[in-house]
């Protein structure tokens, strides 16, 4: 009977051009992973820089925006985590600033369509100088009331171009809309805050 004869892989030749071959492919594997490791932390890192920069504008948008403190943090959350899903797309060629406000004013919007207006209270004082012009407390609760009777498109062009401080077309641009529409809905919206606030109001 004929026996089996093994054979030690180590024992066999390869050429050195294989040999090499393999090798050279592991190492630009290796720096593949390497590469992809550090693009990755080096996308996160900016992530975090920008939230913890970001955070307090947006939550403040979404404050006036909603008049719940507790539900302008949920809709900051929800701005980063959907900013976050798209940003190895969005980082570093996007500008930022108006892609996250842009994100915000979406998520408003989504909000606002599932719950009514009257579960949207105010629920807690308003920080001291961020949310409304110089002012008595009665006077600012006057006006987040009123800013929140506005149609939401309305309400995001006063918050962005009056107290963000936003131009024209930055506003357009982070609404989708022509400079025109903002210019209407601008107008529309201070002649509603005047009649319920008063002739002497001051909203810029």
């Amino acid at each position: 009977m004929t026996g089996v004869r093994t054979v030690d892989p180590t024992s066999i030749d390869v050429p050195a051009e294989a040999s090499a071959q393999v090798e050279s492919a592991g190492g630009r594997l290796a720096r593949w992973t390497v590469g992809r490791r550090s693009q990755r932390a080096a996308r996160d890192e900016a992530f975090t820089a920008f939230v913890v920069d970001a955070a307090p504008r947006l939550r403040r948008i979404a404050y006036l925006m909603c008049r719940d403190w507790h539900l302008a943090q949920d809709l900051t959350q929800i701005t980063f985590t959907r900013m976050y899903a798209a940003w190895a797309r969005i980082w570093p060629a996007a500008n930022l600033d108006a892609y996250s406000r842009r994100v915000l004013i979406n998520a408003v919007a989504d909000t606002m369509k599932r719950r009514s207006r009257t579960e949207l209270v105010l629920a807690e004082p308003p920080e001291p100088g961020v949310v409304a012009p110089a002012g008595s407390t009665e006077l600012q609760v006057t006006l987040q009331r009123a800013l929140a009777e506005l149609p939401v498109r309305d309400r995001a062009v006063l918050v962005l171009r009056h107290w963000e401080d936003q131009s024209v077309d930055a506003v357009a641009e982070i609404l989708g809309m022509t400079p025109s529409a903002v210019k209407m809905c601008s107008m529309r919206g201070l002649q509603r805050l005047r009649a319920a606030l008063g002739e002497d109001f001051a909203a810029s």
